[in-house]
């Protein structure tokens, strides 16, 4: 039932929407975050999307509406369904796998309170996600950069923690349910509501807790097919791109220097007689970089273990084939430095001494690697293009040694120019996509002529 004492100041109240397929493992942190903050909502609104876990279950434990879909129809349906089930002045969209923080829906109702022109606002994620493993802190990190850095007018929606009032959100159809699995349903949202002049904020201090964990292959799918290629696809069909978020000046610039970069390092290595090089040390940087960034994480894979020392092995015995002796003792050194790390991490305590070793360590393995790079013009370029690349995203460089430290950050950039990297595959396929789908909609329309 409605709660009438959930109302803002001017009458305003809220109706929250959680879309939860599979959920068990998050739904109960959610729903606790969300009846437990300073400020609770008018009323909370469960959608089961057709969940074979205890979704459903845990979801009527609390007092909350629980409604079901007919089958997995996907985050896009089931929120509008639940929109259409809400009462409330505003719809809040949260995902099942975020926690608001206290004064969380406090903020919401203080917007819409201060503006009565406001038609949606969203948030960001806290810098303190659940999950405390490298990838799942770094990739919450870089999102909560992102959306605290650019608070002010908006021009796209956030599901994870959006707010829109019910009546627009309704008069322009909602989500795109032809979206039938997360993707860019809410980003499609926003610039509809953009294009028809809509005022949509994005208000940093709005914040909630993120509770899933990445993995790799997680994180690079869902950026490339279900993020990157459609949302390039979206700015096609519309012909807008705007300079904000993760579409700025810079980190298109950051795309293209990083595919010169590749393309430079791939020369420079054929010259050197090193070809080999470049892709088992670009394996090998990524591998080290999440041992290294994994502070808080005291168990590691056994098969990521096993994949890493391999790989120190092959480069060892390639280099020495190659007469490039100089590479191997620091190679060797590495699994030594990474097994006290795990062990001291394991013990949940970190000496000094352990810090300094790993940034010498660092510093030394970079002075021999440039003591191989080939007397060649090629190479001055290489280091001009890592300068400019460190200077347009040394804000979050900076942000990112202020929260988790120089160590983290050592770890995290391989992973953030891997970032930028596929964000230029994800642009090539988006492209593919969307010219393949003019020239077969001029086909069909052809053929009916």
């Amino acid at each position: 039932m409605p709660n009438p004492a959930c109302q803002s100041r001017s009458g305003i109240s809220i109706d929250v929407v959680i879309p939860a397929y599979n959920a068990t493992n998050y739904l109960h942190f959610c729903l606790k975050a969300l009846l437990g903050a300073a400020e609770t909502p008018n009323r909370i609104i469960v959608v089961d999307d057709g969940s074979t876990d205890d979704t459903r279950e845990i979801a009527a434990s609390y007092p909350v509406v629980v409604i079901r879909t007919d089958g997995r129809r996907g985050p896009a349906f089931a929120r509008n369904l639940g929109a259409s089930e809400a009462t409330g002045d505003v719809v809040l969209f949260v995902d099942a796998d975020v926690c608001v923080r206290h004064d969380t829906l406090a903020r919401l109702y203080a917007c819409f309170d201060a503006d009565p022109e406001l038609d949606a606002v969203i948030g960001a994620y806290d810098t303190e996600p659940q999950s405390p493993d490298f990838l799942s802190q770094y990739r919450n990190l870089m999102h909560s950069f992102v959306h605290q850095s650019a608070t002010g007018r908006a021009c796209t929606f956030w599901s994870g923690c959006g707010a829109i009032r019910r009546e627009l959100f309704l008069e322009h159809s909602g989500f795109d349910e032809r979206f039938g699995r997360p993707a860019i349903e809410d980003i499609e949202l926003g610039y509809r509501l953009h294009r028809a002049g809509r005022k949509l904020m994005l208000d940093g201090a709005i914040q909630v807790t993120h509770l899933k964990r990445w993995t790799f292959w997680n994180l690079v799918k869902t950026d490339i097919m279900d993020r990157g290629s459609p949302w390039t696809e979206l700015i096609l069909r519309d012909r807008f791109m705007p300079n904000d978020l993760n579409l700025q000046l810079s980190q298109r610039v950051s795309v293209a220097l990083v595919f010169l970069l590749v393309a430079f390092s791939t020369v420079a290595a054929a010259y050197a007689g090193g070809y080999f090089l470049l892709p088992l040390f670009f394996i090998l940087f990524i591998l080290l970089a999440r041992w290294w960034g994994e502070m808080a994480a005291p168990e590691r894979p056994a098969s990521s273990s096993a994949t890493l020392f391999a790989g120190v092995g092959i480069i060892s015995v390639l280099a020495w084939r190659h007469h490039m002796f100089g590479l191997i003792p620091p190679l060797l050194l590495s699994p030594a430095l990474l097994l006290i790390q795990h062990r001291y991490a394991t013990r949940g305590s970190k000496p000094p001494i352990l810090r300094w070793t790993a940034l010498l360590y660092s510093a030394a393995s970079i002075v021999i690697a440039i003591a191989y790079f080939p007397a060649h013009m090629i190479i001055y370029p290489t280091f001009f293009l890592v300068a400019i690349l460190a200077w347009l995203n040394s804000a979050f460089y900076i942000f990112l040694a202020e929260k988790r430290g120089i160590p983290f950050l050592l770890a995290a950039i391989p992973f953030h120019l891997l970032y930028h990297f596929y964000n230029g595959v994800s642009f090539a396929i988006g492209l593919t996509r969307h010219t393949w789908s003019g020239v077969m909609n001029t086909e069909r329309e052809t053929e009916f002529r």
